[in-house]
């Protein structure tokens, strides 16, 4: 059994437990050589986003419904028929041996047969999918939404855009040698593309699209900066470059951890609640949480898990903390509200009451990075 095929197993099913695969693969490769941990890696984020497409094709070659299959026979499963149809380099033996071991692994030996019969059925012939949904392996509600929206072909370049692996970015602060071999972001200083093996980078990966909202509050040195939603404290060390005196808030203390080592005053807080603050800031940062759907190549389990009952919650969620932070701002200051969804309810329609003066969209398939949305609020 391969170090790279146990790992990946193992963190699929933390993730249907509730788990999410970046994080649990970021802790899962330190123990992993390099060329493990790039299987592993794209085994879970391959078998996450096509998740649609391998149940279908589950229930196409057995006959049976993979909803109603043993967690661990599911993954196995998916794992097999991803690897025997979407990659071109494993050995079609490899894949199907090994998952018939990660079932008897998973004391699940009765199903061990009926794996290795339907895995030996999967071949990479052309077949069908039923509908859009699976063809684009996307909840139908999440594309009729971005359909409506954006309009059809914008939609599709969405979809397609979250099924391929997404480039990676780190930020270099100023006076830094940024990585060997990384190409800088167009019109965006301190940001770099960088490829190959990141697990010891000494920099911040944060997304071309996440890196381009601070540039948004026109930061100067000495001036007050609140973060509301700071962690995981990408933007505010991207702040803290600027020399602005802050303060970093987040609802959760283990999240606030992240920030430690930052030179910032660190403030765990309801931001839905009036603001414990005499003062008033100059700069505001509100990086809100939201449905994600801008981030699904990085977070592909997020679209199985999202309802679209939960998207008037989230705004209303939002519309809080929007109104509360607006409270603690100063006159003549300038407030960014942000968020990585691509859905209008989560991003105009918070900020529609307000006096907007920019707003700035990136959309994957059309922008590079992840889908992000920022509108700057001016106070008078």
């Amino acid at each position: 059994m391969t170090p790279a095929r146990s790992v990946a197993f193992r963190l699929l099913l933390e993730v249907e437990r509730g788990g999410y695969a970046a994080d649990l693969l970021f802790t899962a490769a330190r123990d992993l050589d390099s060329r493990d941990a790039g299987l592993a890696e794209e085994i879970v984020f391959g078998v996450l986003r096509f998740q649609s497409q391998l149940d279908f094709l589950i229930r196409h070659y057995s006959g049976r419904d993979p909803a109603r299959l043993d967690p661990e026979v599911r993954i196995a499963l998916r794992m097999g028929i991803y690897q025997l149809r979407y990659l071109s380099r494993i050995p079609a033996h490899a894949a199907v041996s090994e998952s018939v071991q990660l079932v008897r692994r998973a004391r699940k030996t009765s199903a061990a047969g009926f794996v290795n019969a339907v895995l030996r059925k999967a071949d990479k012939q052309e077949i069908a999918f039923p509908d859009r949904g699976v063809a684009l392996a996307h909840p139908a509600w999440m594309l009729h939404r971005w359909e409506r929206q954006y309009g059809a072909e914008v939609m599709a370049a969405i979809a397609h855009a979250n099924l391929r692996k997404p480039e990676t970015y780190v930020r270099v602060p100023p006076a830094t040698t940024p990585p060997e071999g990384a190409e800088p972001c167009t019109d965006l200083p301190g940001c770099w593309r960088v490829t190959g093996n990141l697990r010891d980078l000494p920099f911040r990966v944060q997304d071309i699209g996440s890196q381009s909202i601070v540039p948004l509050l026109d930061l100067h040195h000495g001036q007050s900066f609140l973060d509301v939603c700071a962690a995981p404290g990408n933007k505010t060390a991207q702040a803290l470059e600027l020399g602005v005196d802050t303060v970093a808030c987040d609802i959760h203390l283990h999240r606030l951890r992240s920030l430690a080592g930052l030179a910032a005053k660190l403030v765990v807080l309801d931001g839905s609640a009036p603001l414990p603050f005499s003062r008033r800031f100059d700069r505001i940062l509100l990086d809100a949480p939201c449905s994600g759907t801008g981030t699904l190549a990085r977070n592909p389990e997020i679209k199985w898990r999202l309802r679209e009952s939960d998207i008037p919650t989230l705004h209303d969620l939002q519309s809080s903390l929007l109104a509360r932070a607006l409270e603690v701002l100063a006159p003549g200051g300038r407030l960014v509200y942000s968020t990585c969804s691509l859905e209008y309810e989560e991003n105009e329609d918070v900020v529609a009451p307000y006096r907007v003066t920019r707003t700035l969209h990136r959309i994957p398939g059309h922008d590079p990075g992840d889908g992000f949305f920022a509108a700057v609020i001016e106070s008078v």
